[in-house]
Parts: C-alpha cells; sequence; structure tokens
C-alpha cells in the first residue's frame, strides 16, 4: 500500500513538473516564476537547511532548467533554410543540452550521499591474508623505499602481510634488450631495487614484457602471490598505519564486496594550484570528486577502483581474469567489469595515504589525457548502457563517469561562439534582450545556485569552469583520436617529483596565448562596434558580456601554465617533535619542523658552530606517543638565522632499512597534521565573493602571464620520477 502511494506521489509531482515547464506564459509571468524559484534557492542555501529542503531546492533549479531548455529548443534556433546561422546555432545548442544532460546524471549520482561509519575490527586469528603490491617503472629507489616501509610498517598481523614490488622497469625485455643504454639502465635498477627490497624484506617481482601496462602489472602479481585481499598502492602512495584497520574489516561484513576504496590524498600542490597560488587557500581539486562524488556513486554501489589506496578481494580478480587491460584505465574498467558481475564495492571517505600529484603543467596534462582517453574507450569500448548485469542505477553512473571527460567539446564551443557574432554577425541564437534576461540568466543563476548548494565546501565558484578550460585545449585532439580510433591511446606513466630551478613558461603555453590574443581582438571589435552599431547595441552588450567572461578564463590561464619553480624535489611534511643534534663533539637541542624523503628541516638552539656539508647525527627524542629515540644520519644542506636561533635544514645520508622505516613512519605513521591542514581549506565561497575573487585572480594572472611570455620563456626541470 505505502510503495503504490509513494509511486503515486512521483506520477503526480512529474505530471505537475512537467506542466509548469511546458506553460507558454508571458515574459512577465516567466519573470515572476523564476525569481520565485530563485529567491526560495537562495533562502534554503543562506540558511543552510537540508532534509527534505534539499529535494525542494533540486527540484526548484530543475524546473527553471526544464523551462530554459524549452524555451531554447522551441524559440531560440535559427531558421532551416539559412544554413550559415542554423548548423553553428545548432552546435551551440547541443553543447548546451548535453551540459544540461550532465547536470541532471551529476544531481542524481550525488543525490544521497552514503557517510560510513568505521570498518569492522579484526581480530588477528580470524584476519585474512593481505598482498600490498607496489606498482612501480621508473621511480626514484628513495621514494619507493619510503613507501615500502609505510607498507610494512602497517598495523597488521606480520604472518598475513606480505609487500610486493612489481618493477615494470627491469623487465626480461628491457635487460635483454638490443639498445645498450635500455638494457644496462634497466640492469642497474633491478640490481638496486632486489638490494632495497632485501635490506627492507619485502618481495621484487618483475615480468618477462610490459604487457598491458599497469593492468598487466598488477595481474602478473597475482600470479606469483596469494593473499586473499590485495592491496594497491602507487609508488608514491605511501599508507598510514591504521590503513588496514580502517578497510578489512568490511570484507569480513560482506562476502560479495570486491573493493574499498579511500581517497587520494596530495602533500602537493597541482600545477595550477601552484602557479596560480591557491593551494593554501582553496580546496583543491579533487576534493569534489573525492568527497562527494565518490560518496554519492556508493549509494548506487558504483564507487569504483581509483588505481591506488584501495582494497580488493582476489577472488573477485581472478573471475574476471585480473585486472582488466583494454583501456588504459584499468582501474575503472575492473572495477566496471566486477560490477556487471554481481560484485559490490565499498567508499571509505578517510584519507589514509599521502600521495603526490605532477609538478609541471605538461605532465599534468600528461595525466589527465591518459584518464580521458581511457574512460572514453570503455565508453566506446565497453558501453556501459549496454553493459549487462549493471542496475539502471550503475549504468546511470558509469555513464555519468565516462561522458563527463567530453567536456572540453563544449567548452571550446563556448569559448568561440560569441566570436561568430563578433567578427561574422551570424545570429546564432533568437532571443530579445528581455527573453535572454528572463529564461538565459536565471537559467545560468540557478545552475550556478545548484553547483554551490551541492559543493560549496569543496569547489568554489567557477573553479571548474577554469580547470576545464585550461584541459580543454590539450584534451579535445585526444578525444577526437580517441573517437576515430579507440584501441590507439596507450598507457604513459605519469611524472611526479620534479622541480623547476627557476621561473619559466611552460612548453604548452602557446595555444593558450593564441585564444587569449583572438578573444582579445573581439573585446576590441565589440567596443568598436557598440559605437558604430547603435541598433544592436543590446545583444552587443550580451555577447561581449559572455565573451568577456571567456577572456578572463583564458587570462587565467596564462597563468596557469607560467610555471613558479620549485626547487624543493621532496615535498615537505609538517612533524612537531624535538630532538638532539649532534655536530662533531658539540650537541644542540633542536625542534622538528618538516620532513621529507630527503631530509628535515629543524630549529637549532643553543651557542656553537654549525657549518654547511659537516657531516652530523640527529637523535629523535620526542614525537608523537614515540617513546624510544630515533637516530638519522644528516648532513648539514644548508642554514639561516631565525632570531636567536638556527633553522638547520638537514639531509639524510645513506639509510638503511630500518632508517628508512624510521623515516617513513616519521613523515606517514600520522596523518593528523596534514588532514588539519586539508579541513582548514574545505571552507565554502558565496557566489559573489567568489565571482569577486576570480575577476581578481584574472586581472593579475593576465598580467604574468604575459611577463612570462615576454621574459621567461626558457626553462630549467631537473629529472623527476614518475608512477602510474
Amino acid at each position: 500500500m505505502l510503495q503504490a502511494l509513494s509511486l503515486g506521489f512521483l506520477v503526480m509531482a512529474t505530471c505537475s513538473a512537467l506542466f509548469l515547464v511546458l506553460q507558454p506564459v508571458g515574459m512577465e509571468a516567466q519573470w515572476v516564476l523564476a525569481q520565485a524559484c530563485l529567491l526560495a534557492m537562495l533562502a534554503i542555501k543562506l540558511l543552510g537547511l537540508r532534509g527534505y529542503w534539499r529535494h525542494l531546492f533540486y527540484a526548484l533549479g530543475a524546473l527553471l532548467v526544464l523551462r530554459y531548455l524549452y524555451w531554447r529548443t522551441t524559440a531560440t534556433l535559427p531558421s532551416v533554410s539559412d544554413l550559415q546561422d542554423f548548423v553553428p546555432g545548432l552546435i551551440v545548442y547541443t553543447a548546451e543540452v548535453f551540459c544540461i544532460v550532465m547536470l541532471g546524471l551529476s544531481l542524481f549520482v550525488i543525490a544521497r550521499p552514503i557517510n560510513r561509519s568505521r570498518a569492522p575490527a579484526v581480530s588477528p586469528a580470524e584476519a585474512p591474508t593481505v598482498d600490498v603490491f607496489v606498482p612501480s617503472y621508473n621511480e626514484d629507489a628513495g621514494l619507493l623505499a619510503i613507501t615500502l616501509s609505510a607498507a610494512k610498517a602497517m598495523d597488521y598481523p606480520r604472518d598475513k602481510l606480505t609487500i610486493y614490488l612489481l618493477d615494470d622497469g627491469g623487465t626480461d625485455g628491457k635487460v635483454e634488450s638490443h639498445n645498450p643504454a635500455i638494457s644496462q639502465a634497466a640492469l642497474r635498477r633491478r640490481e638496486e631495487l632486489q638490494r632495497l627490497c632485501h635490506d627492507l624484506g619485502v618481495r621484487y617481482l618483475t615480468r618477462e614484457r610490459n604487457v598491458h601496462a599497469k593492468a598487466g602489472n598488477l595481474s602478473n602479481g597475482l600470479l606469483y602471490s596469494q593473499g586473499e585481499l590485495v592491496v594497491v598502492f602507487d609508488a608514491d602512495h605511501a599508507p598510514e598505519k591504521g590503513f588496514l584497520r580502517e578497510t578489512v574489516g568490511f570484507f569480513q561484513e560482506d562476502p560479495k564486496l570486491f573493493l574499498v576504496q579511500t581517497p587520494h590524498f596530495f602533500i602537493n600542490p597541482d600545477p595550477i594550484e601552484k602557479n596560480l597560488s591557491t593551494f593554501e587557500r582553496m580546496p583543491s581539486e579533487n576534493e569534489m570528486f573525492y568527497h562527494m562524488i565518490q560518496k554519492g556513486l556508493d549509494k548506487w554501489n558504483a564507487a569504483f577502483f581509483c588505481g591506488s589506496a584501495a582494497v580488493l578481494r582476489r577472488m573477485a580478480l581472478e573471475q574476471a581474469g585480473g585486472f582488466a587491460g583494454t583501456s588504459i584505465t584499468e582501474d575503472c574498467e575492473t572495477a566496471l567489469e566486477l560490477h556487471a558481475r554481481g560484485w559490490r564495492s565499498l567508499y571509505v571517505d578517510k584519507p589514509l595515504i599521502a600521495g603526490l600529484q605532477p609538478e609541471t603543467f605538461s605532465s599534468f596534462i600528461g595525466q589527465r589525457t591518459r584518464w580521458c582517453t581511457g574512460m572514453l574507450q570503455i565508453l566506446l569500448m565497453k558501453n556501459p548502457a549496454f553493459k549487462r548485469g549493471l542496475s539502471v542505477a550503475q549504468r546511470i553512473c558509469y555513464i555519468s563517469t565516462c561522458m563527463f571527460w567530453l567536456f572540453p567539446i563544449p567548452r571550446m564551443v563556448f569559448i568561440f561562439a560569441p566570436l561568430l557574432y563578433i567578427f561574422l554577425d551570424l545570429k546564432i541564437y533568437n532571443a530579445t534582450v528581455e527573453e535572454f534576461g528572463a529564461y538565459t540568466l536565471t537559467y545560468l543563476f540557478a545552475a550556478l545556485l545548484l553547483q554551490s548548494y551541492s559543493y560549496n565546501r569543496f569547489r568554489w565558484p567557477w573553479v571548474s569552469e577554469i580547470y576545464e578550460y585550461v584541459q580543454s585545449v590539450y584534451l579535445l585532439p585526444a578525444i577526437m583520436g580517441v573517437i576515430k580510433n579507440p584501441r590507439r591511446p596507450t598507457f604513459n606513466v605519469t611524472a611526479k617529483g620534479g622541480a623547476t630551478d627557476e621561473d619559466h613558461l611552460s612548453g604548452l603555453a602557446w595555444p593558450y596565448f593564441l585564444i587569449f590574443a583572438i578573444l582579445f581582438a573581439g573585446a576590441v571589435i565589440v567596443i568598436y562596434r557598440l559605437q558604430y552599431e547603435p541598433h544592436a547595441v543590446g545583444l552587443l552588450v550580451i555577447v561581449g558580456l559572455w565573451n568577456l567572461l571567456n577572456l578572463i578564463m583564458a587570462g587565467l590561464a596564462l597563468g596557469a601554465v607560467s610555471e613558479r619553480r620549485e626547487r624543493r624535489k621532496a615535498h615537505r611534511v609538517p612533524i612537531g617533535g624535538s630532538g638532539i643534534l649532534q655536530v662533531q663533539d658539540t650537541v644542540f637541542p633542536v625542534r622538528l619542523a618538516d620532513i621529507s624523503q630527503s631530509g628535515l628541516l629543524v630549529q637549532a638552539h643553543g651557542p656553537g658552530t654549525i657549518r654547511p656539508q659537516a657531516a652530523a647525527t640527529l637523535t629523535i627524542t620526542a614525537i608523537g606517543q614515540r617513546k624510544d629515540c630515533i637516530s638519522l644520519p644528516v648532513v648539514v644542506a644548508n642554514l639561516r638565522p631565525e632570531g636567536e636561533n638556527r633553522l638547520v635544514g638537514l639531509g639524510f645520508a645513506r639509510l638503511s632499512a630500518v632508517e628508512y622505516g624510521a623515516v617513513a613512519e616519521l613523515m606517514y605513521g600520522d596523518l593528523s597534521a596534514l588532514l588539519r591542514g586539508r579541513q582548514a581549506r574545505q571552507r565554502g565561497k558565496s557566489l559573489i565573493l567568489g565571482t569577486a575573487q576570480v575577476l581578481m585572480w584574472g586581472l593579475r594572472q593576465t598580467l604574468r602571464g604575459i611577463y612570462f611570455g615576454l621574459f621567461r620563456r626558457g626553462q630549467t626541470l631537473r629529472p623527476s620520477a614518475a608512477t602510474s
């Protein structure tokens, strides 16, 4: 009876909504309806109302969006008889429809996000065996040593935990290469990593050839291991001690659970955050995905494997033939295959690893190109809409995830659309100024409110537009390539850990300057036409403002491709604690400031001489809950005064396996300090303040980008590690 009443209510609500959407009201009535909806949405947002108010908010926003879509479809398209206006007009209309569809899909995904409780405790006797895979290609041995040591230090029964380094940089094929340089480098790498694994007490594993890239490497690991659960960490993703304690217990509760995914948490800014100087004050770009979207997907049993920081059930992987390798995004593809076989996934919204993001703009674009092409490969070759075994909700979720990566197409359409009227006088959007205000502006404001209400703490206004434009310039050709030949894209590792010695302009910058110049010329033409075409002032103002918004985004992109120097090759983690620094026969009490895989920064107290390059020993006497001392061999790298004390930069001398373990524990044993910094950045920004901030950023970054274009075109880049 209750189910029948709910269904009847849903049918009535749908019919009522369609009735409101399809009403042919006059302009004044449309203004009244739009203003009433927007005021109600603003009230709900400003008062922080949730529960059923959340559904009302989305319903009001959907009403305005659908009324705009109906009007746009029936009243604004150019005549079919006028092809020079109709064809570009239809392209712009199609791009808008795509964005509205994606808005609807995204709202469905996040409609009811899940907040998971803690994993059930598992006794040592009942704990399943766990194999940890750390796939590697050409990463630095020091970076691998930290990750492997952190994995080995996880709180879990020793006899049930096995760590594997899966080395794809020292394969038989590379060692036996006819190219002596490749052969010798691969052999040196293999021998170095074998020694490292022996010293750390973990297992080294390579294979004959690099087949199917990371997916093949992980599947090869399955052949030589036997743990009931498999954990995957990228080479630069070091886990905290409690990682398994927070994840493994879920598998004991649900025998059909194949995946527990946790967030990817990064200790360094991505290149856009670094170059725009936003990392310390704005939520990171990945926060929206890991804090909102994955939790929304979890509700529909569609949270997917993200390639690292995850636990998987071996039985499920073996049933699917290992890690999927048809596409170059093996993680999402593997999850799709297992969801289709009836397995379930789960998402834990608690950062339990610390990793690195790409350092340079070119490596950032390379990473996003791989994600984009891989997700489109899945869409084209394993279309979730027709994948047998998926529920309707899972199909919607996977389609939303894959289709999202088509954003460069509408984004570039919207960049160049106003120029068609400015330069060529093409009328691709038939509407009066009054109609534009009543329908288009209210729709845009409703869309902004929907985004702000849904993601306020995790995505500031206009930030999505900035990131999408910056990526679109290079992702658009990649999309065309994968559509032409879905099997052509190949897996490329993402460079991490590089450092630039000087400010410089990215080698990928020239298209952004070209687009900026075209948009700037468009702004000049608008000003000129406003003076000599008084009959078209209204339309010119609308198109000019659209072009101005695009110009601001293009100016921000100039700042994004103007690389700031990053002299630290290894990123530092803040720590607190005290110790003793012994330099020859002199002892200095010290306070710990931060630490990286290559050294520490300490504040030294007391008189005495400390000389650069002097060998020393640092004994850490108090940190967190530790009661034992840690002694590390160090070298004095640099000094600078700080009041009556000195800040001393210390580099690690050659570390033993035990000392690597100590460094890993200091860095990643407790992520609470890092997480406090993350939470401090998770604060909302109103539409007004967010818009004003973007305008200020746009002016400043435009000037900075032009300066770099004129005076900073050289580049000094130190070699970097890479991770898959």
